[in-house]
């Protein structure tokens, strides 16, 4: 397919994410900075990390966004005492059959809200990175194939909060994005206030059937990219690794301690081919890269101990990766 073809096959196709943004709108004040994302998220197949203090509508957003899509939706409350078994499921004795059977957890859905995730502790996380990566859960000797598509989006309270454990990083990795929730301006949260109090019961129908979010991936799989634009990503992402390469980002060197994994290359390209696609678009331009790449790099940094006596954090150094490397 050329250029042309691909852009009025976008055109065509993308229509329907006005409705579903319509559709989101009715419920979900503002934030549109998130809803785009988690569009990019679920439109690239990637999980979508959100942080932000309590009250800022990331459970509501998720939820909100589920109904819009005719797919099975589970929430998991993440609490201190909740068991891999709670997640993926276990096997319960059949007196009849005298036979183990497996009773499958609420991981066996299209859309999993996974809530405040980092109030879990490390082995219940781990419990979802096999789901995350492969699409798929083992219980007892048996793998399950997950359901088409499948996409965990996990709420979380900034570190600082009290109950909460740090999540692992290679669990951080396999999330395409991290959003950092804001609170809303003055004029949304009067909005927000009005529609609150009213309390009025709001009706969202599902625009989208899971068939239609497949075949929105695969035209996505065909919009252009050009080879500079590649080689723009190539550079954001070795630069967290050798910023001594770049020359006016070598200060960086002592404050990285382990740079982006290849992952972030292919979920940067991933959801820079998404983003265009809600804009209407069958070819990617650097403008859809810096849209998305904060989100995508920003928990994909470690930090060296300097860095940290220093206060700078991930989203200083990703600033300035964005500042200092030339765009094509």
């Amino acid at each position: 397919m050329n250029i042309e073809e691909i852009n009025k096959k976008v055109i065509e196709k993308s229509q329907i994410i006005d409705t579903l943004n319509e559709e989101i709108g009715k419920v979900i004040v503002g934030q549109h900075y998130m809803i785009k994302r988690m569009l990019v998220g679920l439109l690239a197949d990637g999980h979508i990390l959100l942080e932000g203090v309590p009250g800022l509508a990331k459970t509501l957003a998720v939820q909100t966004m589920a109904n819009t899509i005719d797919a099975s939706f589970k929430r998991i409350q993440f609490t201190p005492d909740l068991l891999p078994a709670d997640l993926v499921g276990t096997l319960i004795f059949n007196q009849k059959t005298s036979e183990f059977q497996p009773k499958k957890g609420p991981l066996f859905a299209n859309f999993i809200l996974a809530d405040e995730i980092n109030r879990a502790p490390a082995k219940v996380q781990s419990a979802l990175l096999e789901s995350m990566q492969e699409r798929q859960v083992t219980i007892s000797d048996t793998t399950y194939p997950l359901p088409k598509p499948f996409l965990v989006m996990a709420t979380q309270n900034p570190i600082e909060q009290e109950g909460t454990y740090p999540l692992p990083e290679a669990q951080v990795d396999r999330f395409m994005l991290k959003l950092l929730i804001e609170y809303p301006s003055r004029n949304e949260e009067q909005m927000i206030m009005d529609r609150m109090v009213r309390n009025d019961e709001i009706k969202i129908k599902p625009v989208l059937k899971p068939k239609n979010i497949l075949e929105m991936r695969k035209i996505i799989k065909d919009i252009y990219m050009e080879t500079k634009i590649q080689d723009y990503i190539l550079d954001l992402v070795f630069a967290t690794r050798e910023p001594v390469e770049f020359n006016n980002l070598k200060e960086l060197t002592s404050l990285i301690d382990c740079g982006a994994s290849p992952r972030a290359s292919i979920y940067l390209a991933q959801a820079a081919k998404a983003h265009a696609f809600l804009e209407h678009r069958g070819y990617v331009t650097p403008d859809d890269v810096k849209a998305i790449g904060k989100d995508v790099l920003r928990h994909r940094i470690i930090l060296t101990y300097e860095a940290e006596a220093e206060q700078i954090t991930q989203e200083d150094i990703v600033n300035k990766l964005f500042d200092e490397i030339e765009v094509p």
